[in-house]
């Protein structure tokens, strides 16, 4: 009996110490959030999570803001004091989510002083405060600040900032704000959101934009990768929801992607990091020309199954044919991509690179030609059945998947996540540049045939004989 006692005394004050610092035992058990975790270990400075509904994502925001203002971040070296806001999308969401995420994971024994908006401070959890002040670990005293979107822009004004924590998506001028609070002081801005308002300025400009900012980071978290969330849970929320809604609420996908082109394209899987190809594999460029508009050029190699590999890319605007032809060599060069035997580069060009026109006797395919460039413009242009073909290499009716594309090639990423259709079966004509000549290429119906393995001894001999008995019947 007095082990018993024991071992609940001990249960007991095990109890006391993780309800009164949760912070230790975040992610700290045998079962961890692994997308939590690459979160919290991501060093740049604007980081955005999408996922649904009890993902995890914002418990992983409220602890970042924890972690700041201690000055323990276990993945960061913190070098003093910080001083950042959370900000809501209004203060009844402020005081529901945030902030109670926030003290969930606050030790009252850290807390120096509380300014309260509404309420009193001796029941904090039901009033909206306005700042924390939070002893860390340098003992000096951070400040935690909370925001709401509804309060306008102008009460996001002025003041210099370590962090911003969003909770939800913010309004565009909100956004914008912040990142002028964190410019002095080369601050962090994280939010944690289900994106259920569409195509917005985080799709635009967020999402679609990580490959050209080093400082932007994206994140999806779905209920799977939450190991705390149970299978009956689970089921329960599916069956409340619409199937356009659960796509965002449990994977964290944006909504209205409706009227996009090429739905098929999962960057999880068609994005790929780049490797060397061999050069066996290596087969033609394919160039979609502009001056005033930017010129589009891919690097286009095919392994002996068929897959198609996108691996360099050049796209600029408003440059002469000797200027792109210069750094499409250059990049040729870099790659050690095989040239045909005149020593020139085999590219597939629009069929407008024929034409001449007033001001010039020579055609782009000429100029081309001139800068050792070899382009053929007996493409295939017709455009719904060229957008099936490449449907079928983005995922075919098996699921299986036959283009790949180097994360490099961030423009040709951006359009085909944006192209759209608009009035009948027609795309939108606009920022399609890469479409158009990706799809001249995949209508060329590339093939890369292994080359015949060499005869043993054993199998010329067998040949040998099967002819002669052939002669002799």
């Amino acid at each position: 009996m007095e082990t018993i006692n024991k071992i609940l005394k001990i249960e007991h004050i095990l109890n006391e110490r993780r309800q009164k610092n949760k912070l230790i035992y975040y992610n700290a058990g045998e079962i961890k959030h692994l997308k939590q975790i690459e979160f919290h270990k991501c060093p740049k400075k604007n980081r955005w999570v999408f996922g649904g509904n009890r993902t995890g994502k914002t418990e992983c925001g409220a602890v970042e803001v924890i972690y700041f203002a201690r000055g323990c971040h276990p993945y960061r070296k913190i070098n003093g004091a910080t001083s950042g806001w959370v900000v809501s999308l209004s203060t009844q969401v402020q005081r529901d989510v945030a902030q109670s995420k926030i003290l969930n994971y606050l030790n009252p024994d850290w807390i120096v002083d509380v300014v309260m908006l509404q309420g009193r401070k001796d029941n904090i959890k039901n009033g909206i405060i306005d700042y924390i002040l939070i002893k860390n670990v340098f003992g000096t005293i951070s400040k935690i600040g909370f925001k709401s979107c509804d309060q306008g822009r102008e009460k996001f004004q002025g003041t210099s900032l370590d962090y911003v924590w969003f909770d939800e998506e913010p309004p565009y001028d909100i956004y914008s704000e912040c990142r002028m609070r964190v410019l002095d002081k080369n601050g962090d801005i994280f939010a944690t959101m289900t994106p259920l308002k569409g195509m917005t300025f985080v799709y635009d400009e967020i999402y679609l934009n990580k490959y050209n900012d080093k400082n932007i980071w994206c994140e999806f978290i779905s209920w799977d990768d939450n190991p705390f969330i149970s299978n009956e849970a689970k089921q329960a929320m599916k069956s409340s929801l619409s199937e356009q809604e659960l796509r965002s609420r449990e994977h964290g996908e944006f909504l209205d992607f409706g009227g996009l082109v090429y739905p098929e394209f999962d960057e999880n899987v068609n994005v790929i990091e780049p490797f060397d190809i061999p050069f066996e594999w290596q087969d033609k460029l394919s160039i979609d020309p502009g001056l005033k508009n930017p010129l589009s050029c891919h690097w286009y190699a095919v392994d002996y199954d068929g897959n198609i590999y996108v691996v360099a890319e050049h796209y600029d605007k408003d440059k002469d044919i000797v200027y792109h032809s210069n750094i499409i060599h250059q990049i040729s060069d870099s790659l050690h991509w095989h040239r045909n035997k005149n020593g020139m580069l085999e590219a597939l060009i629009d069929s407008a690179a024929n034409q001449k026109t007033l001001a010039s006797i020579k055609s782009v395919s000429d100029l081309f030609y001139e800068q050792n460039i070899l382009v053929n413009s007996n493409v295939n242009k017709d455009v719904f059945s060229g957008i099936q073909k490449v449907k079928s290499y983005l995922k075919n009716s098996l699921g299986q998947t036959k283009l790949f594309i180097f994360n490099t090639c961030v423009n040709l990423i951006k359009e085909i996540k944006t192209y759209r259709w608009g009035k009948g079966e027609s795309p939108i004509k606009e920022n399609d540049h890469s479409m158009d000549e990706l799809r001249y290429y995949i209508m060329s119906r590339p093939e890369n045939k292994k080359p015949p393995t060499p005869l043993s001894i054993i199998e010329i001999e067998k040949e040998r004989l099967i002819k002669n008995l052939k002669r002799r019947g």
